[in-house]
Parts: structure tokens; sequence; C-alpha cells
């Protein structure tokens, strides 16, 4: 089997390269490039929870007076989902169990 040997990519580094700080310049790019992204980021969250806000809203208007009735309806009816589909025997309530016991 013939032995292929890949050639070096890098070079070897001869001496210890010392760690170049950056300029002034390059740091105030770097700060500049953050605030934009950082501005940016919230910028964008702020419509979008105002775009939520504004559905939301929208939602509420469509279904008011709708929710008010329904909610006017479940208050009178006050039944017990387990005995409209028979899975557990029905609550008298008070004011049915009086009537009972008057009518005795």
């Amino acid at each position: 089997m013939a032995q292929t040997t890949q050639p070096n990519l890098v070079r070897p580094v001869a001496a210890p390269q010392h760690y170049a700080p950056p300029s002034t310049r390059e740091l105030r790019a770097q700060a500049v490039h953050r605030l934009q992204i950082g501005l940016a980021g919230l910028a964008g969250m702020l419509l979008l929870v105002g775009l939520a806000n504004i559905i939301m809203t929208r939602a509420q208007l469509a279904n008011g007076p709708q929710t008010e009735s329904a909610a006017a309806t479940k208050d009178s009816s006050a039944s017990d989902p387990l005995a409209d589909i028979g899975v557990a025997p029905a609550a008298v309530s008070s004011g049915t169990e009086a009537a009972k016991k008057s009518g005795r």
C-alpha cells in the first residue's frame, strides 16, 4: 500500500506570536456594531409586542358581544360537565333542593 503524505497547509510557527491588542478605532467599531445589533433587537421586540397587542384587541372587539352573552348563559345554567356526559350523578343545586322540600 502506498502512503501519501498530505502537504502542510499551515506553516509551522518558528517564533512565538505576540498578541496585538485592537486599536482604538477597532474597539469603537465593535462597540457601535454591538449597539446597532442591540437596538435592532429591541425595536424588533417592540414591533412584535405591538403587533400581538393589536391582534388581541381586534379579537376582543370581534368577540365582545358573544362573550358577554355566553357568560350570562353559563352563569344561569350551572351544569356539571361530568353529569352531562353521564359519568357522574348530577349534583342537586340548592334552588331545586329547596323546591323539592317545599313540594313534599
